[in-house]
């Protein structure tokens, strides 16, 4: 064997190690996420929107059965045949799939069984990575990274679905002990910070990964604007809701007035006042609501009735990802599992004034990633010249393209590794359950 080959076989076998070693590492991520739920928790189907997290668990394996292993391994037999109606999301190219909202009724196979399932699937993955050579690897990297990407998604799902599950129950089940703030400090205070008008690329640039709906990348034009320097906080919420803000409707979009009637909002999701005073149930357990946190679990009917009422707006998509430029991605997520939002830090104690900084008033935005998603005004759609790939994959994003809006920047229950400044998550403007906040943006003056 010559010199070269021994350093092209090495290239191989680092690349094969570094993709396997990602793979567990997210897939074991997964499992330690449900380390002190019992059986009973995980079946558990508390609305259409959540999934029991059994299903998690099978589903974001049989994406790897049925886009790796079935492609790329001659002859497979599959763990079981039926899991691919049970398991199956909205992948209408990939076969016939079982209700969403019945998610719930599956009681087999039983946590233990679809554990072991998980357990086979990833020992094929194991077996068939670790025999590919530079040709297979340069083929199946990409779904494999997908899968990753995927598996991810679901884990801030399973977050953000056993918290609704645990707050049907009465005893408000701890999903994780944390230790409880029980006096809030002192808010930071907002202000705003101006940004030129200016033509700017828009969209992921092609480096590492990225969705397909973050591009292509493009040209817009964005006119000048102002941003708050951090998200809304309970605290200033709570003012809103004091002065009626949920019995004035001209605040409200039309439809957004209907829903908070029809449901009965009138605070965020999972608040109650006891006494005159606010709590709120977290992941580790019932208590007051801290006002110096970001407020989460509002809609963006709720986000833009609050925004119209404070005398601003919320940003467009475009501005966001603007300022979010030069910004580190940093922050609280999933990985320090606190599974809420924190306070702005005390470095945010600046000053009200507006200031106009041009291209580096970014510099003094904070909280721009993790801690809660932002609502922005964007309707979900594809940017100029998007195309959906052909096949079930390509069904992944751009069929949603419709009746949603962008929500940009990640929360404490996003992984730090899957968020970017380009990522476009997107939910129906009635959508609370996830950890959704907003910050406001002006136009000049």
């Amino acid at each position: 064997m010559t010199a070269a080959q021994t350093r092209a076989d090495s290239a191989v076998s680092r690349r094969r190690s570094g993709l396997l070693s990602r793979f567990h590492q997210v897939r074991d991520f997964t499992r330690s996420l449900c380390e002190g739920l019992a059986p009973e928790d995980c079946v558990v189907q508390s609305m259409p929107d959540v999934s029991p997290t059994k299903w998690h668990l099978a589903h974001t394996t049989w994406f790897f059965e049925t886009f790796i292993l079935r492609k790329w391994i001659a002859g497979y037999r599959a763990e079981n045949a039926q899991y691919a109606y049970l398991f199956n999301s909205y992948y209408n190219a990939a076969g016939d799939m079982h209700r969403r909202d019945l998610r719930g009724l599956i009681s087999r196979p039983t946590v233990t069984e679809t554990q072991r399932y998980r357990s086979a699937i990833d020992q094929h993955i194991d077996d068939l990575l670790s025999q590919a050579d530079d040709e297979l690897l340069d083929e199946i990297e990409p779904i494999v990274v997908l899968g990753i990407q995927h598996e991810q998604q679901h884990q801030e799902l399973l977050v953000t679905d056993i918290k609704h599950v645990f707050a049907q129950n009465p005893l408000h089940p701890v999903f994780r002990e944390q230790t409880i703030e029980i006096v809030s400090p002192e808010s930071s205070p907002m202000h705003f910070l101006d940004f030129e008008e200016t033509i700017v690329e828009i969209g992921h640039g092609g480096r590492g990964f990225a969705y397909d709906n973050e591009g292509p990348r493009h040209r817009e034009l964005i006119p000048a604007f102002s941003l708050a320097s951090r998200p809304v906080t309970n605290g200033e919420y709570i003012a809103f809701i004091e002065d009626n803000g949920y019995t004035r409707p001209e605040f409200w979009l039309s439809l957004g007035w209907t829903t908070i009637n029809e449901q009965r909002w009138h605070a965020p999701l999972y608040w109650t006042e006891h006494d005159g005073a606010w709590w709120n149930f977290t992941l580790s357990g019932f208590r007051p609501v801290n006002e110096s946190e970001p407020v989460t679990h509002v809609s963006y009917f709720e986000s833009d009735a609050y925004a119209n009422w404070a005398g601003a707006r919320l940003p467009t998509e475009f501005e966001w990802e603007r300022a979010a430029f030069d910004r580190p991605i940093e922050g609280n997520f999933v990985e320090d599992e606190r599974f809420h939002p924190c306070p702005a830090p005390a470095s945010t104690q600046e000053s009200a004034v507006s200031v106009r900084r041009g291209g580096n008033a970014g510099r003094n935005l904070h909280q721009m990633f993790g801690d809660v998603w932002e609502w922005t005004r964007s309707a979900y759609a594809p940017y100029p010249g998007y195309r959906a790939a052909p096949g079930a994959l390509g069904e992944y994003n751009g069929k949603f393209m419709c009746n949603q809006y962008v929500l940009r920047g990640g929360s404490c229950a996003t992984s730090r590794s899957h968020i970017r400044r380009t990522y476009r998550n997107f939910f129906q403007p009635e959508k609370r359950w996830q950890f959704t906040g907003l910050r406001l943006a002006r136009d000049p003056e």
